[in-house]
């Protein structure tokens, strides 16, 4: 036997060697691999076996290792990886190793079976890897566990429907049942998909036990990553599940520090994956959740699960106020009971009415010389952390030292009434509040060293006024305000329907900032842009002032962007805006009507819907297709009027033929629901008839029930024009086919030589 150990030792030596040998040039990989394997196999030592087995996770993990010779590759080491798999021993490392090669191996074999369906055995092989792993998982330990959860997150990675990248080269796209034929001789779709079903539910099961091991529920977090986002149709259930997972409810009775540890991780865990979806996709349906369920974590602790497990607590008997025995039979903590100096005599100031320390250096320390926002800084946390007791102690310090020097100084002031009538009553003046003049000379002998303030006394303090803001700095102040407020736009909520019985849909004459969600802020803004500057545009100015930039055109320009960033998310802004817009104009050309009959004086109103309506159907129509109809019809059902400028921009949709149907079914329903835009949009339908021989089909049916004798005209005259073109075009070919036409004998026979 110790021959035998040398010669394993040995062995061991000599892999290692072409180990580092293969680190060091991956295309040694499939010479090395074939060589070891019958070294590695069922019968082999324990020791080589461990060896193997890593050796072959490490193998077909390696992102040096190309894919296609790994591919080639895999369905050798097949047989090995079953029969080590297959042993009545339980040696946790081989079993780790060996799961995680399979893990690897499952997305290669998968692959290679689409492309060699006649190799039934390799298929054979890996299906009984399957089988076995999934079959004992539940008996595994922990470290085992990881890896079946990693191996069992590939299958369902494989056995779902992924994205296809580009249909034209197969081999780039990732391997899924995507890329699967329909009528393949070994993989059947609808069967594949139902196991990844089932073992994706066996997954998500650690999230639904009543008692979870944290290591298990935090190894299936990291590997559901990968699949939402690598799998958008099985993603918004796997964040479901998530999101009614609650650690805090996982706490096992009693609360030791390893249990508090493993629900610390697991939360920390879970905001993790939510925040870097949300980062990966802002505008995922399912962000608000993820948002209420991170801060549901950060607001959970393990105490309230503990609750049940500690002492009665404190009596809620009061603490002030009670004498020592009391408070040592309540063990209630005593404060601190601060040594007040006293007041020298003489003459107080300020700095020695609030000082209440005895430290020299700590006394003469000027805090002038601090910025303010330093002293913000510093004052603010120290004041939250201040205790209240010793707080009440030093206040009433200050209130007695200034309660006495006024008791001192008030017999001072009155012993001139002291011969007057009884009935006498002078006229009050507030000790306390001085003149300016009086103010400032009582801050100049303050700050000298040599004087002092007859009489300690707080005069209203007053704020300087600021400098006024010029038209540039008030603007450039506006378009900070107005950019503060884009932002937080897309922080704030959108207000859902409320059912019926709870409340109706605020209307048009809503209050702007009635319940603070995204749509106040946007009424807000639309009606600062559109309300705000009401009759001052209207005023004759000069054309210099005209031209400055005005807050309201700032708001417009960034409310434009704001939509075109998402128009099929932000359409009801773009309603809500144009319905403002339109609303303001009517009012200022009503209001400027009635100005006109008072006064002789000409005044022009600038509107604003027709131009900002057409910019952005300019700046949304090139990205229209014909899947955008409900959004697009809901948009011109919506906005208040239906020009023909507007009409003119529908039926330019009609130029690209793959949107002719999206032109046709905008006017049909305008013309069908719109009476007063009625004609404006026929007219522009029967242009597009005219102009686009693609959309007569479709245009000629929405025609001829509106206008059909206009349908008829327009088909005999394209039946005229027809004939006269065949006409024409009639002598020539028959000429060039040999067949005289009598039209033209006579101008042959007169050229025939006689």
């Amino acid at each position: 036997m110790a021959q035998s150990g040398d010669q394993v030792v040995d062995q061991i030596a000599q892999l290692n060697a072409a180990r580092n040998l293969v680190l060091g040039d991956a295309a040694f990989y499939p010479q090395i691999v074939n060589g070891v394997l019958p070294i590695i196999g069922a019968h082999a030592r324990a020791e080589l076996r461990r060896w193997g087995t890593e050796f072959l996770a490490e193998t077909f993990a390696s992102p040096a290792f190309a894919t296609a010779q790994k591919e080639q590759l895999a369905t050798n080491v097949l047989q090995t990886v079953r029969s080590i798999l297959e042993l009545p021993e339980r040696d946790q490392l081989v079993l780790k190793n060996i799961i995680q090669t399979a893990a690897s191996l499952y997305p290669l074999v998968f692959r290679y079976i689409i492309h060699h369906p006649e190799d039934k055995q390799s298929w054979e092989h890996i299906e009984a890897i399957k089988q076995d792993i999934l079959r004992r998982w539940d008996s595994f330990s922990f470290s085992v566990k990881i890896c079946c959860i990693k191996f069992a997150q590939r299958v369902v990675l494989v056995q779902t429907h992924g994205p296809i990248a580009d249909p034209r080269r197969p081999e780039q796209n990732e391997t899924s049942l995507a890329i699967v034929p329909r009528n393949h001789q070994i993989l059947s779709l609808p069967n594949l998909e139902a196991e990844a079903s089932g073992l994706l539910d066996r997954i998500l099961a650690v999230f639904q036990e009543d008692t979870s091991d944290p290591i298990l529920v935090n190894a299936t977090l990291n590997c559901l990553a990968a699949l939402i986002r690598n799998r958008q149709s099985i993603s918004n259930k796997i964040i479901n599940a998530i999101l009614n997972f609650l650690p805090a409810r996982h706490a096992r009775s009693p609360m030791t520090p390893t249990v508090r540890v493993g629900i610390k991780s697991m939360e920390r865990t879970s905001r993790a994956l939510l925040i870097n979806i949300m980062k990966r996709n802002p505008s995922h349906p399912l962000v608000t959740k993820m948002q209420q369920h991170i801060e549901r974590l950060m607001q959970s602790r393990v105490e309230p699960a503990d609750e049940t497990s500690r002492k009665r607590g404190l009596p809620t008997e009061p603490t002030d106020g009670l004498d020592d025995a009391k408070r040592a039979r309540l063990d209630a903590d005593t404060p601190p009971i601060f040594k007040i100096p006293p007041l020298p005599p003489g003459r107080i100031s300020y700095a020695q009415l609030f000082t209440l320390t005895q430290d020299a250096g700590l006394s003469s320390f000027d805090v002038k010389q601090l910025p303010a926002d330093l002293l913000v800084k510093i004052v603010v946390p120290l004041l939250a952390r201040v205790d209240q007791s010793s707080l009440n102690q030093v206040i009433d310090a200050v209130r007695t030292r200034y309660q006495t020097i006024q008791k001192q100084h008030i017999p001072q002031a009155q012993p001139a009434a002291a011969d007057e009538e009884d009935d006498y009553e002078p006229e009050y003046q507030p000790m306390d509040i001085t003149s300016p003049a009086a103010d400032q000379a009582g801050a100049v002998s303050a700050d000298l060293p040599g004087a002092q303030p007859d009489l300690v006394s707080l005069g209203p303090f007053v704020l300087p006024r600021p400098p006024p803001l010029g038209e540039d700095q008030a603007a450039e102040a506006g378009r900070g305000a107005v950019a503060r407020v884009f932002g937080m736009l897309a922080t704030t909520t959108i207000t859902s329907n409320p059912t019926k019985g709870q409340g109706q849909q605020l209307g048009f004459s809503r209050l702007a900032g009635s319940t603070f969600d995204r749509d106040s802020w946007v009424t807000l803004l639309t009606r600062l842009a559109t309300r705000a500057p009401s009759g001052l545009e209207a005023s004759p100015k000069p054309e210099a002032d005209r031209r400055k930039p005005r807050i309201s055109e700032s708001i417009r320009e960034t409310l434009y962007r704001y939509i075109l960033e998402d128009f099929r998310g932000r359409v009801n802004v773009g309603i809500m805006w144009l319905n403002e817009e339109w609303y303001n104009d009517r009012i200022q050309m009503k209001l400027t009507a009635s100005h006109r009959k008072d006064e002789d004086e000409e005044v022009s109103v600038p509107l604003h819907y027709d131009p900002w309506v057409l910019r952005l159907l300019d700046g949304f129509l090139p990205y229209l297709d014909s899947r955008d109809i409900k959004i697009f019809i809901r948009f011109l059902s919506e906005i208040p009027e239906v020009t023909i400028p507007i009409a003119k921009r529908i039926a330019s949709l009609a130029k690209d033929p793959e949107r002719v149907s999206l032109c046709v079914q905008s006017f049909m329903y305008l013309i069908m629901f719109r009476p007063p835009a009625r004609e404006i949009c026929l007219d522009a339908l029967e242009e597009v008839y005219q102009n686009y021989e693609e959309s007569r089909p479709s245009a000629g049916k929405v025609l001829s029930k509106w206008r059909p004798q206009r349908v008829e005209q327009l088909q005999s005259e394209e039946a005229t024009l027809v004939n006269r073109t065949v006409e024409t075009k009639l002598p020539s070919i028959n000429i060039a086919n040999g067949v005289r036409d009598p039209r033209t004998a006579h101008l042959a026979d007169s050229q025939t030589p006689s």
